[in-house]
């Protein structure tokens, strides 16, 4: 079992590192030849103690979510914490609710936090599909509203256009390489509203964990250059990141990053290694 290192999303207690499905199933079409090692590594993580999956509609056009579903089967549901988005082609009260009905059954069950995967273009449909999700809310067919790829701007025009519940996560770039959520004020913000920020692309496709910076720093905790980047961004107490969960050996190396935390002088060296 993983070290317990909690963040919370809504009022659920997540784990710091969760599992990133973007690829697995397919990327915009799906991909069956990997499907039994893609659940098993899931369900492994599972064990391993790791509680959060994300998935989307997009991803595989859906397959991914039926991967996900397959690999909870057997484990107890309110113990794990799924994330599902709505493409910006099914935005709209009714275009939305279908697409979140079509991921539920996908996936076999309820979705815990959905979010709007993109912005799209128009304020309107976006505002929308936010008061539709709250009317799914109400369903019980997902627990909790977000969003994916929004900024600071964006972020508070649509908090402030929810009328019964509130926005409690945005799922954002953010890596050592790439800190603009910190910069731009976006991860300060979240931070006093008590949103969760949740970092995908968290190792910039694997070359983080090939720095040989953060190998170095990697050396006194005992850890790799990927629980390093990972451990840097966690730092933060409303920070959760999802890197790829594409093998067993990647998902146990990525469960490492947890129960520990860089000092502040080794996380200031870890930003000047990119």
């Amino acid at each position: 079992m993983v070290p317990k290192d909690l963040k919370i999303i809504g009022s659920d207690k997540v784990t710091a590192i969760g599992m990133g499905t973007w690829g697995i199933g397919g990327y915009e079409s799906p991909d069956y030849s990997r499907d039994k090692e893609n659940i098993e590594a899931l369900r492994y993580g599972l064990e391993l103690g790791i509680n959060l999956i994300d998935t989307a509609e997009f991803y595989g056009a859906g397959h991914s979510e039926e991967l996900v579903g397959e690999a909870i089967r057997g484990f107890e549901r309110e113990e794990i914490f799924i994330i599902s988005k709505v493409w910006p082609t099914h935005f709209g009260r009714e275009s939305a609710k279908r697409a979140a009905r079509a991921s539920a059954k996908r996936l076999g069950t309820y979705i815990d936090l959905y979010l709007l995967h993109w912005p799209g273009t128009e304020w309107g449909r976006i505002e929308e599909t936010l008061h539709a999700l709250e009317e799914l809310v109400d369903e019980g067919l997902i627990r909790y509203i977000g969003v994916s790829n929004f900024d600071l701007e964006l972020l508070k025009r649509s908090q402030e256009a929810m009328r019964k519940y509130e926005i409690v996560a945005n799922e954002v770039k953010y890596s050592l390489r790439d800190r603009w959520p910190e910069t731009s004020g976006l991860l300060d913000y979240m931070k006093r509203e008590k949103m969760a920020l949740i970092a995908y692309t968290p190792l910039e496709k694997g070359s983080l964990a090939r720095n040989q910076c953060l190998a170095e720093i990697g050396k006194s905790y005992d850890k790799t250059a990927a629980q390093v980047a990972l451990n840097y961004l966690i730092w933060e107490d409303n920070v959760v990141a999802i890197p790829k969960a594409g093998s067993k050996a990647h998902i146990e190396e990525n469960a490492g990053a947890m129960g520990w935390r860089l000092t502040k002088d080794d996380r200031e060296k870890a930003r000047g290694c990119v």
